[in-house]
């Protein structure tokens, strides 16, 4: 299972190998942004398949980021180990800030996903030369204010910033607080926080950095991450008492580094209407979308109650406030269950009392994780079939468990082909998968009968049954 470490500053170097080629051309894929919002983003990280997998935890949810492949990665197999990694902790693998070129890939593989692109986190992305050289009747207010600040400062000026600028930066910093035009505003003043720390980080390789100066003092600056053919712009501030220094900033900074890139990213505006009034101003050439996936398994769509099935000799229902003592027999009889795979009891993380077995299934099955039947002759509870662990790609497992004194009469057989095909023909799923111990020679008879054999490891045989 993957194993995540959290993002920090001595990870940059080894998260750069992949950033520093990902064309996405999202803010997100950049170690500035990862550092930069690291309180918020919580971000994590591994390799898995050639590619770098992150993980965040935002308000409390775990989500990904869309995997980044180095020149040997393997997309496919590293959503294949996020998806591994969300069924084993029991949560959904939703992939967040998607870049558009991957979305249909990801709709191919999902058959039932929720998708959403909010405007707000949309990034502005612009061509290099149309913020270096600010040309055409579109920027006439750009080349005005440009020109307005060159004509009272003329002798201001454009260069790199250095581990050697450090006091100048800091003393920037002293000036911009001074005039700061939101000093009640709790946002902004967080942000202000983080830029700061952002520019301690100006010896970094990864990072480029410029500022304009009026003689010797910093009037303006401006720090940026090179990510394929995209420059992404994590700070730009500037002092506003010099009117049109902006604008100045922004062409000068697209001049010096711009180069070798195609396009800059300037962030999104996080729902603020001033950055969303200047961002378009600049003219992008487009508002980048991040997609979000969640996929959703079958049960979500198609089930909206355990329904009634019946074979030739039984029947298979919900499980019934009635059924909770011989459920709990079931589910207690060690001896029966030691090739059950799972332990129901631990599994409870607590103390067992009288309803919680039936508790957990209600629960799962109210949460659409799990679909659990009861399986009954002339009425009684003999035994128990739960279709689990929805993989969101039109799979899921089945697993089925008799009562030892039915057992060896075909009841489990009967059973579990009833339940794999109402999963794939009421469900809708296109693959049902199980397993036994290698020791259970019962269960592997049982499940040859109805699957087919799909391989075997150490422990398990393993089987599947398709539409």
């Amino acid at each position: 299972m993957l194993q995540f470490k959290s993002v920090t500053k001595q990870d940059g170097p080894k998260l750069r190998r992949y950033y520093q080629d990902c064309d996405y051309g999202l803010c997100e894929y950049s170690v500035g942004t990862k550092l930069m919002w690291r309180s918020t983003l919580h971000p994590s990280w591994t390799e898995a398949a050639g590619c770098l997998v992150v993980r965040n935890c935002i308000d409390g949810q775990v989500v990904f980021d869309y995997p980044v492949p180095g020149p040997e990665g393997d997309e496919d197999k590293a959503l294949e180990a996020i998806e591994s990694y969300c069924l084993e902790q029991g949560i959904p693998p939703v992939i967040s800030v998607v870049p558009e070129c991957k979305a249909g890939r990801l709709l191919s593989r999902y058959p039932y996903v929720r998708v959403s692109d909010v405007r707000t986190w949309r990034d502005y992305v612009y061509y290099r030369e149309d913020l270096q050289f600010f040309t055409g009747r579109r920027y006439s207010g750009q080349r005005n204010h440009i020109n307005k600040f060159r004509s009272k400062w003329p002798e201001a000026s454009f260069r790199p910033l250095t581990a050697a600028d450090r006091g100048i930066i800091d003393t920037f910093w002293a000036d911009y607080e001074a005039e700061f035009p939101k000093g009640n505003n709790a946002k902004a003043r967080d942000e202000l926080a983080l830029a700061k720390k952002m520019l301690r980080m100006v010896d970094k390789s990864w990072f480029v950095a410029g500022g304009m100066f009026d003689g010797e003092k910093l009037i303006a600056l401006s720090l940026a991450e090179k990510c394929g053919e995209t420059l992404i712009i994590h700070i730009e501030k500037a002092l506003y008492s010099y009117t049109g220094v902006y604008p100045t900033l922004v062409q000068a900074f697209a001049d010096a580094f711009g180069g070798d890139c195609r396009w800059l990213n300037r962030e999104d505006d996080a729902a603020d209407k001033g950055l969303r009034t200047s961002k378009l101003q600049y003219g992008p050439a487009k508002l980048a979308p991040k997609y979000r996936f969640e996929p959703q398994n079958e049960l979500l769509s198609h089930v909206s109650a355990i329904p009634v099935l019946k074979t030739e000799r039984l029947t298979l229902s919900a499980l019934t406030e009635a059924d909770i003592p011989a459920y709990n027999a079931l589910v207690l009889d060690g001896d029966r269950n030691r090739w059950w795979g799972y332990d129901d009891v631990a599994g409870l993380g607590g103390p067992v009392e009288e309803r919680s077995f039936f508790d957990v299934a209600r629960r799962d099955f109210d949460n659409r994780l799990a679909a659990n039947f009861a399986v009954r002759l002339d009425g009684k509870l003999i035994g128990e079939a739960v279709l689990y662990r929805f993989d969101c790609r039109g799979g899921a497992e089945l697993g089925c468990r008799v009562d030892r004194a039915y057992a060896g009469k075909g009841y489990g057989t009967e059973a579990f082909a009833a339940v794999a095909d109402w999963a794939l023909y009421k469900v809708h799923l296109s693959r049902v998968v199980a397993k036994c111990f290698k020791e259970n020679q019962a269960s592997y008879k049982m499940l040859s009968s109805c699957m087919r054999k799909n391989g075997e490891d150490e422990t398990f045989y393993y089987f599947e049954k398709l539409v």
